[in-house]
């Protein structure tokens, strides 16, 4: 058996999964790959978000301001997925900046523990480093070179 291989084909695609091309070599079709998967996390991520938040039971208490923040993202999402423009991928890149600021004003779940807090804050900022790839990605978009295979 060659893990390799099914991990090649499952796993990481250069087509597909094209996380650590950059921005300059991707074609047009890694780059719609690497917007829609990222839009698509995004949207689901904060559809949850925007039913969750509002419950009683997390920290905010019944905030709309924040379903409604997480349901525009949503829609942001949408638009980045079927249009690729670069002011949806600035939205979308908004959440780990609100994630942030959401912790600074209502602070964290009480169960959970210093580490948990570390590591959701740690999450958030790779999230954000990450999101200058994305914004890159949008950008650079309209001018990307067309895959051999046609697209």
């Amino acid at each position: 058996m060659d893990l390799d291989k099914y991990f090649k084909k499952y796993v990481w695609d250069d087509e597909r999964t094209p996380y650590l091309v950059p921005v300059a070599r991707l074609s047009r079709r890694q780059a719609s790959y690497e917007l829609y998967f990222y839009a698509l996390f995004v949207g689901v991520l904060c559809a949850v978000i925007s039913i969750a938040a509002l419950s009683n039971k997390l920290p905010h208490g019944n905030a709309v301001i924040v379903s409604l923040y997480a349901f525009s993202v949503v829609c942001a999402a949408l638009l980045l997925g079927v249009s690729r423009h670069p002011w949806a991928a600035w939205w979308c890149a908004t959440p780990p900046l609100a994630g942030l600021a959401y912790f600074a004003v209502y602070g964290f779940h009480p169960n959970l523990g210093t580490q948990d807090k570390v590591l959701l804050v740690v999450a958030m900022i790779a999230w954000l480093v990450y999101c200058r790839r994305l914004l890159a990605i949008a950008r650079a978009y309209p001018g990307l070179p067309q895959p051999s295979g046609g697209d």
